[in-house]
């Protein structure tokens, strides 16, 4: 596969509920498998090419859901920031939190403010974890990050759910049926495989078109 040194893969991270209710268990048991998927694809990122790794952990939407369960997934945050952020500083990955924080709990805000510090040095990949985010405030608050492009969604939904909505202008799109507790390596380099087969022309022609051809 070609790689490239400065390929902005997004992933709307769907299907933590829908994966433990097949399985008879707690959403927060989803969650925690989600938790795991995440390192696995943070693992395997910079292998594959990848320079910078945005991915939908919680939306601005998401404080809807019931009480216990956001209250469950904010210590679920909490504890990954911690239990991580020295496994991501020796991968060399820079962490950084991307959403508003002045509604987060504040044991969440100040392990995030550890975990960016303490990963700051990180060069190899860049990892932004999208907490309490809306890509309509965003875009409102002037909080825009760099292109997108490849935005990945697992779950079987096929939409973007108010993610990146500036940045994904020219993006990919690729959508998995696989829940996000089961996606891994291998899903990422299916999903990036497709994406170097496309033909991206930001408006314009292809490089090269057969004699003939009408775009």
């Amino acid at each position: 596969m070609q790689q490239s040194s400065s390929l902005h893969v997004a992933i709307v991270m769907d299907g933590n509920g829908r994966w433990a209710a097949r399985r008879g268990v707690p959403r927060v048991a989803g969650h925690r498998a989600g938790a795991e998927a995440v390192r696995r694809v943070v693992e395997a990122a910079p292998e594959l090419g990848i320079a910078a790794l945005t991915l939908y952990a919680f939306s601005a939407d998401n404080w809807k859901r019931p009480a216990p369960e956001v209250a469950a997934l904010m210590r679920l945050f909490a504890r990954y920031l911690r239990s991580e952020s020295v496994r991501l500083r020796a991968h060399d990955v820079r962490l950084e939190v991307v959403g508003r924080r002045d509604r987060l709990p504040a044991q969440l805000a100040a392990a995030i403010t550890l975990a960016e510090r303490v990963t700051a040095s990180g060069s190899r990949l860049r990892l932004r974890l999208a907490v309490d985010y809306s890509a309509r405030w965003a875009i409102r608050a002037g909080a825009i990050l760099p292109d997108v492009d490849l935005l990945i969604r697992t779950g079987g939904e096929q939409r973007l759910s108010d993610f990146l909505l500036w940045e994904c202008a020219y993006a990919e799109l690729y959508f998995s049926d696989t829940m996000w507790p089961d996606f891994g390596a291998a899903d990422l380099a299916r999903a990036l495989a497709d994406f170097q087969a496309r033909e991206r022309r930001f408006g314009g022609l292809p490089h090269r078109l057969p004699k003939g051809a009408i775009a």
